[in-house]
């Protein structure tokens, strides 16, 4: 990943500016360090700078930033046979009747209760007054004709079926071709494909045809959906985004208290609003939402939306069954079979979204989605400052980390604006977001003192108002606060960001490569001791 701006090492002159300063080595020398292993989030930052110090740890620090042996989620017996008729269990809904309903605490506690995989609020629109006309096809041509629609062409067929392309089996990969257009250009499809339905039902009296005998199920028709129509910029669709104000404030694409609201930059589709222009058949295949957030999902109509939807519980089995029919879970286009899903003994919530529901999907819960007739969506990224969400997005991030994929939400730079910011009066999401800054403080100090020892020089470059978080150019992890600098074209001066491990791999004595320091020791110790659990005030 490039940096933000031109590389330059600044040469910092720190005045004391009448204020008592202090040397963090001469504090040292005045203690006797713990033992690395005795550290907890109960010592000072101190403390642990001492702890590192003292330890000498030889070769990469590897710890986990999650609590060992601490969990927040549910008790679900998965090794109990469920029942074929508890397979698929009622989907937790809810009605509204009025806008103190959407309002109240009780919604916000029902939507994030871990146990809940997924919420269908019925009639949200209504109650709140939503004018969803503004995200209607007509509108978005009159507002923006010209704008960029992503096209995935697939295949039509019954939403709990998923044919090989021969038609001989059913299969979990479930692949789409992507190319692009305008909303202008694909409004066009969706009218005239719906147009054209309205002839043949004008003509064709149904007749229902048993399968062959071979049941080999011919090739339905070839369809295309319109994805990801980025709706982020305030200007162009301002009357859109200010409708959405009107959500309570746990769903809103921004609040004080949702953790992509302290990224600092914009992750699109996550902290902005994407659209999605469909037609019967459409498909949105199987995942979780990036690093297990939450998701809201509004059915703007005219058609209705069907979903599919498995706890978080159950997403390893799902996992190994990607695995087994060849398709990578994480970055691979699958739609489950829902017999294979049955006889693994998992449950699936399986629901209809009418226009003007809402669909909130809880952290980590595994769903894909069907157009059942033509209508478009709306879609974003929501993380409560809840210990349930900031566990298995941490969970997600090392496990991204151990497949080599990028996990879109920098954890690490969140957790730190969090903890410079919000005051966290829940326990278990303290001590969560606590030890993951204290593991952050072990990894940084640790390679300092090597890097150092080593006879490395660290250029302190301070970060810049909406600078974003770093990634490694190789490997795509979160690289905070120590960067690895390599210039790519000293000419055009354009230089690469890399973790330690792919800078070594280049060159293991780490020539030719800046190493950064964007924040100061002291700044992050004073962040450490200043996050503390606060009560609340009743």
């Amino acid at each position: 990943m490039g940096l933000s701006k031109e590389l330059k090492i600044l040469l910092v002159k720190v005045e004391s500016g009448g204020r008592q300063t202090f040397n963090i080595s001469e504090v040292q020398e005045q203690r006797i360090p713990i033992p690395l292993s005795k550290i907890s989030i109960t010592n000072t930052a101190a403390d642990v700078i001492g702890a590192c110090r003292g330890a000498s740890v030889k070769g990469k620090f590897k710890e986990s930033y999650l609590p060992p042996a601490f969990s927040v989620k549910p008790n679900i017996a998965a090794e109990t046979p469920i029942p074929r008729d508890k397979l698929n269990p009622p989907t937790p809904s809810i009605y509204l009747e009025s806008k103190r309903d959407a309002f109240s605490p009780v919604l916000l506690q029902f939507c994030t209760d871990p146990k809940n995989a997924v919420t269908v609020i019925r009639g949200l629109a209504g109650s709140l007054r939503l004018n969803l006309g503004l995200f209607s096809t007509k509108s978005l041509v009159e507002a923006n004709s010209d704008h960029a629609v992503e096209v995935r062409t697939q295949v039509q067929q019954p939403a709990d079926e998923n044919w090989d392309p021969s038609g001989a089996t059913q299969t979990w990969p479930c692949e789409s071709s992507r190319s692009h257009t305008t909303i202008a250009k694909y409004a066009q499809y969706q009218a005239s494909t719906f147009q054209e339905s309205l002839e043949v039902a004008k003509h064709i009296h149904v007749r229902l045809v048993s399968l062959p005998s071979s049941e080999q199920k011919p090739v339905g028709k070839i369809i295309k959906f319109g994805t990801n129509i980025d709706l982020s910029d305030p200007k162009r669709w301002k009357p859109q985004l200010q409708e959405l104000l009107k959500l309570p404030a746990f769903m809103r694409v921004e609040s004080s208290n949702n953790m992509l609201s302290h990224v600092g930059h914009t992750i699109l589709g996550m902290n902005t609003v994407q659209l999605y222009m469909k037609v019967p058949g459409s498909r949105t295949p199987g995942h979780q939402e990036n690093n297990n957030f939450c998701s809201v999902n509004i059915n703007i109509g005219p058609g209705d939306c069907e979903w599919f939807a498995v706890h978080e519980h159950y997403w390893e089995l799902i996992n190994n069954l990607c695995e087994k029919h060849g398709v990578d879970y994480l970055t691979g286009s699958w739609w489950p079979v829902l017999e294979d899903l049955y006889s693994s003994n998992i449950p699936v919530y399986r629901f209809i979204q009418r226009p003007g529901d809402l669909v909130w999907i809880n952290a980590g819960t595994v769903h894909w989605v069907q157009a059942v007739g033509w209508c478009n969506n709306i879609a974003w990224n929501v993380g409560p400052l809840n210990s349930y969400q900031y566990q298995l997005a941490l969970e997600r991030f090392e496990w991204n980390e151990v497949k080599k994929v990028k996990s879109i939400v920098p954890m690490i730079h969140v957790s730190w604006n969090v903890a410079r910011t919000i005051k966290i009066t829940d326990q278990d999401t303290f001590k969560m977001i606590k030890h993951c800054l204290l593991q952050s403080i072990k990894h940084i100090q640790i390679l300092r003192d090597q890097l150092v020892a080593a006879g490395k020089k660290i250029c302190y470059q301070s970060r810049v108002k909406d600078e974003p978080a770093y990634y490694c150019n190789e490997c795509d992890v979160e690289v905070f606060n120590l960067l690895f600098v390599t210039s790519e074209n000293s000419s055009k001066k354009t230089y690469v960001v890399h973790c330690e491990d792919c800078a070594r791999a280049k060159n293991p004595s780490l020539t030719g490569v800046v190493v950064l320091e964007q924040y100061r020791i002291e700044e992050l110790m004073k962040i450490y001791d200043s996050f503390v659990l606060v009560s609340m005030i009743l």
